[in-house]
């Protein structure tokens, strides 16, 4: 008997089993794809949705949280589509300074007519998630797999399980993409929804790409959204990532995944900026497949009210000689939860490894939560590895200091509280996406001043 006759546990998990029976033959792939799918539909079946039992998921109960499984979203119609495009300006303006390329989603998939697909440089190929699956060869469904990162997570067998709609990029061997390429996520319908979606970013040997992934949704819908990017990045390639999900409403899910693997003499630096919305779990899935390679994960966490934001990481080193850098800040107020998860895993055979990690929280109110939890697990003995993690309230000094030459209390906050979270943008090395960032991290600081 396998997974999908055994009986389900909770009425959400016996709505997804009927919702893949049905979708199942109409999912974009052939027998590869769907073989692939059925394995990790079974892999979800066996382990439900994930509790605080689940050692990785001890913080966060998803099981809780997914009391219902909404109905799966549709690709867009034509009048929606259209519809997006007059909104896009101002529901997701551009980036001011940057001159980027943007490919648009809605409701997880691919928008063509909505994308800069002209403008694409020689040597880049862009393509949707269906058309990629439908005529993909094994390297890329293998590829979209990313085997060995993220193994026995149920909430990403979920997500493989559904895929259907992202995209798949390709840089070519060499190519500098000089442009930074903009991701940006719409929602299209005011109705509740969950959206699956992963999309597969593959760097040739010696390229180089600015990646930035921006999400809105303005409807106050619930959503559920369960979505994957994953990068491969070939020897002496370089990719520099900035992720900044949608602020959804109170009652909605988002788990984003993210997996990616370094070959030698490989550059990843990621960064996330978390403003609450609802329950959010950010998990990284990172891998050292070749020697002298550099991988830096930060990001920022403002959360308030009942957010609840998890950021769980999980890195391997398995090549010698390879540096890892993870560094977060958060700021919580009203009664909102934070969750920090790093562990960093260092196998037999990779001396010189070189890795950190920490994460810095400030708390606003007493009802304000924060959960540490970074682990080591080293098998190499020459080695330099240490973490940090730190849970604190505003220095009452500092802000008497503040206030003691003119500031109202609420400015003297700001300005504190703006210096300690902006430190961690620093770390994006595009200046005018840094000061986006920045002004996106001033605003949400200056609504809370307001309120």
């Amino acid at each position: 008997m396998n997974a999908r006759s055994a009986p389900p546990q909770t009425s959400a998990e016996a709505k997804i089993a009927a919702d893949y029976v049905g979708a199942r033959l109409s999912l974009p792939g052939g027998h590869a794809v769907a073989d692939l799918r059925d394995a990790a539909f079974d892999a979800f079946m066996a382990a439900g949705f994930p509790t605080r039992r689940v050692e990785a998921w001890h913080y966060t109960d998803l099981k809780r949280a997914m009391s219902e499984a909404l109905p799966i979203a549709s690709p867009p119609s034509a009048t929606s589509i259209l519809a997006q495009g007059a909104r896009l300006a101002s529901l997701c303006p551009r980036m001011e300074d940057v001159d980027s390329l943007r490919v648009v989603l809605v409701d997880g998939h691919f928008i063509p007519a909505l994308s800069d697909v002209v403008r694409l440089p020689q040597g880049v190929a862009l393509h949707s998630l269906a058309d990629a699956l439908a005529h993909g060869d094994a390297a890329l469904i293998e590829a979209l797999a990313a085997p060995g990162l993220g193994q026995g997570d149920a909430a990403l067998a979920l997500n493989t399980a559904f895929m259907q709609g992202g995209f798949v990029l390709d840089i070519a061997a060499g190519v500098d993409v000089v442009h930074p390429i903009e991701v940006v996520s719409l929602s299209s319908s005011v109705a509740a929804q969950a959206i699956y979606g992963r999309s597969l970013v593959r760097l040739g040997a010696g390229a180089r790409l600015t990646l930035v992934e921006a999400e809105a949704c303005d409807n106050g819908s619930i959503e559920q959204r369960n979505c994957a990017l994953v990068c491969q990045i070939a020897d002496d390639a370089t990719l520099e990532h900035v992720f900044v999900p949608a602020e959804l409403s109170q009652g909605s899910t988002h788990v984003a995944h993210l997996l990616a693997s370094l070959q030698s003499r490989a550059s990843f630096n990621s960064f996330t900026l978390a403003r609450g919305g609802g329950l959010v779990r950010r998990q990284v899935f990172l891998r050292f497949d070749g020697d002298h390679s550099k991988a830096q994960l930060a990001g920022a966490n403002l959360l308030k009210g009942r957010d609840h934001c998890d950021t769980t990481l999980i890195v391997q080193h398995v090549a010698p000689h390879c540096e890892s850098r993870e560094y977060f800040k958060s700021v919580l107020d009203e009664e909102a939860t934070g969750v920090y998860q790093g562990k960093v895993i260092v196998a037999p055979g990779a001396q010189k490894t070189d890795g950190a990690m920490k994460s810095h929280a400030i708390l606003l109110s007493d009802g304000a939560t924060m959960n540490n939890k970074p682990e080591l697990e080293i098998f190499a003995d020459d080695v330099v590895c240490g973490h940090g993690a730190t849970v604190s309230q505003l220095d009452e000094d500092q802000l008497f200091y503040a206030q003691a030459r003119g500031l109202p209390k609420h400015d003297a906050e700001a300005m504190l509280l703006e210096a300690f979270v902006d430190e961690s943008a620093d770390r994006i090395e595009n200046e005018a996406i840094r000061a986006h960032v920045i002004a996106l991290m001033g605003g949400w600081l200056a609504a809370r001043r307001r309120a």
